[in-house]
């Protein structure tokens, strides 16, 4: 996944568009156009504060069918991401919570978005929905049928979730990308605005020898500087509203000031990258008997 080819940045900042109750979820207020408008507004405010993309997502739908969501679902978000293709200039993705990947990656397909994040592509979780099983194998299928070039985001080892059995984040990481083909991962905290530790995103990023790693939870002005060490992206949603309040509309002053803070942490990053060669290239070559001695100890 070139991310430089598909968000202008190697290093994108994606923020998230949670829509308002949809028809069918229990809070369905029974206005469309309310929420598209309130969705445009959003997607306005993160385009305007910097931000690089936009994810669209069914939030406020919970509690969340297990796997296909109805019809009308579908047909709403279709319609709120085709205006927000013809709005803003920004990549679009589509997230169709919790976990259906086929209705995303169709939506993704009719309107010229490009990208979906899956929650979970492969393994089983157990979820507040129940057991939540991948079906990358279907997916994969999908979108050749459909002559997608859509990329798939995928979430190792999902928020509000937990593995079955004690899988090794290493070989989750390995496994979602090698075997269920992912184009890029997601790590997030156990839940909405916890992030992940910089350890774990460091084994992330080396598990994933070169494929993208983007942070997927709990981003915020004050930790992103660190966080983005170990990282290629972040999808952001809470930290970005009013007063930091999930069911705030996003404020551009918030978004702006995430991009200055997130900018700083690539810019820190690129320094010690930078540092490291320069030292690197000043040390001596080893002689050839401890070259030696090094690899009798592997």
């Amino acid at each position: 996944m070139d991310l430089k080819q598909i968000f202008k940045t190697p290093n994108p900042i994606i923020g998230v568009v949670h829509l308002q109750p949809l028809p069918t979820s229990p809070r369905w207020g029974g206005n469309l156009n309310a929420i598209i408008g309130r969705a445009e507004q959003e997607a306005t405010a993160l385009a305007s504060g910097g931000a690089n993309g936009i994810i669209v997502e069914n939030f406020f739908d919970a509690p969340f069918a297990k796997d296909r969501v109805d019809p009308a679902v579908v047909s709403a978000m279709t319609l709120v991401v085709e205006r927000l293709t013809n709005l803003v200039t920004l990549p679009i993705g589509i997230n169709v919570l919790r976990n259906d990947a086929h209705s995303a990656i169709a939506i993704a397909s009719c309107t010229s978005a490009q990208f979906i994040r899956v929650n979970v592509l492969n393994g089983i979780m157990a979820t507040d929905q129940g057991l939540i099983e991948g079906q990358a194998h279907q997916l994969l299928r999908y979108r050749r049928e459909l002559g997608s070039d859509v990329k798939i985001l995928a979430d190792v080892l999902v928020k509000h979730g937990r593995p079955l059995g004690s899988p090794n984040l290493t070989t989750a990481v390995q496994e979602t990308i090698g075997r269920a083909l992912a184009d890029a991962v997601i790590l997030s905290g156990w839940t909405t605005g916890s992030p992940p530790n910089l350890e774990d995103l460091e084994l992330a990023s080396a598990a994933a020898a070169g494929m993208p790693v983007f942070i997927g939870s709990g981003a915020s002005w004050e930790n992103i500087s660190t966080l983005m060490q170990a990282a290629d992206g972040v999808i952001v949603s809470s930290s970005l509203k009013r007063n930091g309040r999930i069911e705030q509309p996003i404020d551009p002053i918030r978004v702006s000031q995430f991009v200055e803070a997130t900018h700083r942490g690539l810019s820190e990053k690129q320094t010690k990258q930078e540092n490291s060669e320069a030292n690197g290239a000043r040390k001596p070559a080893a002689e050839p008997s401890k070259i030696t001695s090094k690899m009798g100890n592997r």
